[in-house]
Parts: structure tokens; sequence; C-alpha cells
């Protein structure tokens, strides 16, 4: 039996909430890798500080929620705030985890690009949590909105930990400004994962990661916009896994830049194209083919007469 998440601000929600959290929080102690095909600024911290950052997201993402609710936005407010909420909600966590390094002071870059596109999901999983299901825009999600299965909005707060964690390591890398303060820093703290205990394994790390941001940003994003794709990260007992999840995104299309225009339209020609394409080549071959091989019968043919007409000589 399929358990929907609540359509209205009530008891029952308030406790789908509760479950939620708990039930999320067990998961943490069971991740231990990275098991996607993608790096993550998430991997240079070992398991334990992993760990540790994950409890601050979603113990400071509860007070979060509880300090919306106390303040009692309305839905259109809420979506309008929600990308300064999530900057401010980086390096608010981003400043406390830092605390817990000793004899480290960091100094931390103002935030430029403000309005990132970021892929938490963090909009629809405010209103799912604040406002119930019934609140989600229509046609956002496969299903409709008011039968939201519950473990879609779970699958929805384990993504959201999982890059929140991802841009905090990333805040604070980027505020270490060198591969070599950053190398000091992990070694000095104790926190980071074995694999990425030398300086050239950092420089090489993120240097993967920026070629990687690329590719996503320019090809991989797009192709999924263009397919009503969203890719999202997941705890599981294998550790973090990414899966695919369908989300409607007409409006980020109508935002792309020229040249994300240009490699959609790109891909909108191939796929009228290439399948027509293909089919005529496969005709041709298939004539080709066919041609050849009724051209050899035919002059084998006339190699055994010439052969048989000489032998009866």
């Amino acid at each position: 039996m399929v358990k929907y998440w609540p359509t209205q601000p009530s008891i029952y929600l308030n406790n789908s909430i509760v479950d939620l959290f708990i039930e999320t929080e067990k998961k943490f102690i069971l991740v231990k890798y990275n098991r996607s095909n993608q790096y993550l600024y998430l991997d240079i911290l070992s398991h334990t500080s992993r760990n540790k950052l994950f409890k601050y997201i979603i113990n400071d993402f509860k007070k979060l929620i509880l300090d919306l609710i106390e303040i009692n936005l309305k839905l259109n407010k809420v979506i309008q705030i929600s990308d300064k909420v999530r900057n401010i909600f980086i390096e608010n966590v981003s400043k406390r985890f830092s605390k817990e390094f000793k004899n480290t002071k960091i100094i931390w870059k103002p935030r430029k690009n403000i309005n990132k596109n970021y892929k938490d999901l963090m909009q629809d999983l405010l209103v799912y949590i604040i406002f119930g299901s019934s609140s989600i825009k229509q046609n956002t999600f496969i299903f409709p909105s008011l039968y939201t299965p519950y473990n879609h909005v779970k699958i929805l707060l384990e993504n959201f930990i999982v890059q929140m964690a991802n841009n905090i390591t990333r805040e604070i890398i980027e505020n270490l400004y060198y591969s070599c303060n950053i190398n000091i820093f992990l070694k000095n703290q104790n926190i980071c994962n074995k694999l990425y205990s030398s300086n050239r394994s950092i420089i090489l790390f993120l240097n993967n990661i920026k070629w990687q941001n690329f590719l996503q940003s320019y090809i991989y994003e797009v192709k999924c916009l263009y397919s009503e794709r969203q890719q999202i990260w997941l705890l599981s007992s294998q550790g973090i896994i990414t899966k695919y999840i369908h989300v409607s995104n007409i409006e980020k299309i109508k935002k792309l830049n020229q040249s994300k225009t240009f490699f959609l339209v790109w891909l909108e020609i191939k796929d009228l194209t290439i399948p027509k394409i293909e089919k005529t080549l496969i005709q041709l071959a298939k004539y080709f083919l066919y041609s050849s091989l009724n051209l050899l019968s035919n002059l084998l043919l006339i190699i055994i007469k010439i052969v048989v007409f000489y032998l009866s000589k």
C-alpha cells in the first residue's frame, strides 16, 4: 500500500515530518562511500566528518522549518525567498561546521553568485513540509500533487542533505584559496579522506571536479532539461547513489543562455533527423547488400557457365 504525503498543514503533516527526519538521520551511519560515478566535494572528507556535517545540516534545517512556520509566511513569499534562504543556510552551516576546527581561521569571501543553478529542489521540499502536497504546482512531478508518495518527499530530503553538504564543503575549500592550504587544513584537523592526503591528489581531485562541472553544466544538464529529468542524490546502505526523477523544466528552459539554447536546438534537430537518417541509411545498406549479392550470384553463374562450356569442348 502506497503511503501518501499529507495535503494540508495538520497534525498528520507534523507527524509525517517527524518520521521523515528520524528515518533520514538513521541512514547517516550507513553511508560510508560515494557509489555514484561522479565526484563530489564531499568525497574529500572522512566518513566521520561527513556524518557530522550531515547532522549539522539536518538540525539547522529543522530550525529553519520551525522559523518559517512561526513567522507564518504565505506560499508565494516562501517561493520568492527560497534562493536567499538557501544561500544564508549554506553560509551559516559552513561557518558553524568550521568552528569545530581548532586553531584555524577561515576568511570567508562574500558570496557573489547568489542565484547559482542549484539542483537541491529546496523550494519544492519547503513547500511539501510547510504547506503539504496540495500547494505544489501541478505537473511539476510525474504524479498529481494530491497523491504525492511519502517516499518522494523522503528522497527530496536526502538529495537536499547531500547537495547541501557538497555545497558547504565547496564553500570551505573555495575560502581556503590554494591546494596547499586545503591539504594543511585537512591534515591538521584530521578530517580528510585518506585518498586525498597529498597536495597532488587534491589538485587532481579539484581539476576533475571542475571538468565534471563544466560537462554537467553545458551537456548533461541541458540533456536532462530537454528530457524533463533531474539527477538526485540518495543515501543508501551501499553509500551515496544517484537516480533520476521526472521534473517539469519549462521555466528553466526559458532561462537558458545562448550556448545552452543552441545545444538544446541541436538536440531537437538530432532527435528529428537522426532517426530518419538512420532509416534511410539502413534502407540504402539493405539495397546495396541485395544488389551486391545479386551481382555476385550472377557473376558466379556466368563463371560456372564459362567453365562448363570450355570443359564440354
